[in-house]
């Protein structure tokens, strides 16, 4: 794991260390005495005994039992593993100057060795062996993250192995080599599947670039280039422009089917189709892999299947659309002709909740990657496909079926004999 590297840390990081560090001082002195006064209570009165809440994060599923699961919570990431041992006091000896000064000795605490955590999180990508690539713009790096390992946190910083200014988008094509764009300096950095940096380019056509797309059949790479209104398509392999979709513009005023205000994200489907979220416009639009229009949906509005500045967009194996809908701070999923299927989140910090949520991801495992701005996160969930649904509908009528059965055996067995089986009986 890379570790010490000398990037710019967010003093607004340390502000929050130092806070907590302060009111965990306060809390546990208060706790302490609290604890003490009513521990006579607690053994004066043998069946008074505390309560403990455990959240189990396995029953995190939307929609709720019991209907069928469609979207599982499973994790969510936030940065480099804390060491406790790091916040422990460390007095200094006094010097004789600092005793005669009636000075008392700092606590030491070396900030070179506090973790690295997510500040403020925008693009996410995944690669081939299911590592997760976060871009942090409150810590100038690229976090990576191995669900299996979560103590194992690799980083991409500024002034180690690149120079960044404004990272947002992050993808990942299928020899694991990473795209990243920086919106200030105005370009896509490409790395190797070492992290080493090997080409970068796009300045001389990019405004702002945003929300970047791999198309890896057709070698296309897509930046919404939300500083132009427009969709800048390069090679992915030649890093050479090809064309635009859209017209440009520096307004955001652009309304006409085809034209964008302030584009955030763009997606590609299996098919090689192009998906924008056209964030001004509060709404979804569809080209193909030519740049020619197909189709659009959404409006502004606070109605579930309305939008509130959309934001990320990736589209699943069974070509449902999942947008990041950053007003009320949800994801939404569509059909392909933008009839909203499910949707989840809303304002606040537990599982499943998001708070400025920005970029998702979903990858060939159908695990969906959703980053958040504010508290600085990722989230996994997992997708419930068609075919695994189905499935589950299926077995469920069968158990269904056969508990029916069972319980009118049960039944018949119970019913008293007949006249005529009486009668017989009688005669015998």
């Amino acid at each position: 794991m890379l570790r010490h590297l000398p990037w710019r840390r967010s003093s607004h990081f340390l502000a929050v260390v130092t806070t907590m560090l302060a009111a965990a001082v306060v809390a546990s002195s208060v706790s302490a005495a609290q604890n003490k006064a009513t521990a006579a209570a607690d053994t004066a009165k043998p069946g008074n005994k505390r309560m403990t809440a455990y959240f189990d994060i396995s029953k995190i599923v939307w929609p709720s039992p019991p209907e069928i699961a469609r979207i599982k919570f499973l994790d969510l990431f936030t940065g480099e593993k804390i060491d406790p041992s790091l916040f422990q006091k460390k007095k200094k000896k006094q010097s004789w100057m600092d005793r005669m000064a009636g000075q008392q000795p700092l606590e030491d605490m070396k900030i070179d060795k506090l973790p690295f955590q997510l500040i403020r999180t925008y693009g996410v990508a995944v690669d081939s062996k299911g590592r997760i690539y976060a871009a942090d713009q409150g810590v100038d790096a690229i976090f990576i993250f191995d669900p299996d390992h979560k103590d194992h946190v690799e980083l991409i910083g500024n002034g180690k192995q690149a120079n960044f200014e404004m990272i947002v988008g992050l993808a990942l094509d299928d020899t694991d080599r990473l795209f990243v764009s920086d919106a200030k300096m105005r370009h896509i950095v490409v790395f190797n599947r070492k992290h080493e940096q090997e080409a970068q380019f796009g300045t001389d056509v990019l405004v702002r670039p945003g929300g970047i797309a791999i198309d890896n059949e057709n070698r296309f790479l897509y930046v919404a280039d939300s500083g132009n209104d427009v969709i800048d398509v390069f090679d992915a392999d030649t890093y050479k422009y090809l064309r635009q979709i859209g017209k440009p513009s520096h307004k955001h005023e652009q309304t006409d089917p085809g034209t964008f205000s302030l584009p955030e994200a763009v997606a590609v489907d299996a098919d090689g189709n192009v998906y924008v979220t056209d964030t001004f416009n509060d709404r979804v639009e569809i080209f193909d892999a030519e740049g020619n229009f197909i189709s659009m949906f959404g409006k502004i509005g606070d109605a579930p299947a309305d939008f509130e500045r959309p934001k990320g967009i990736a589209v699943d194996g069974d070509g449902h659309i999942w947008v990041v809908d950053a007003g009320p701070n949800q994801v939404k999923v569509f059909n392909p002709s933008g009839r909203l299927l499910i949707y989840f989140g809303g304002q606040g910090y537990y599982p499943g909740q998001f708070m400025g949520p920005w970029g998702i991801t979903i990858d060939k495992f159908n695990f969906v990657l959703v980053s958040e701005t504010f508290p600085g996160r990722v989230q996994m969930f997992r997708y419930v496909t068609d075919e695994e649904y189905a499935a589950e509908k299926k077995k469920r009528e069968e158990e269904a079926g056969q508990e029916r059965a069972a319980s009118g055996q049960k039944a018949a067995s119970a019913q008293p004999a007949s006249s005529s089986t009486k009668d017989s009986a009688a005669k015998q």
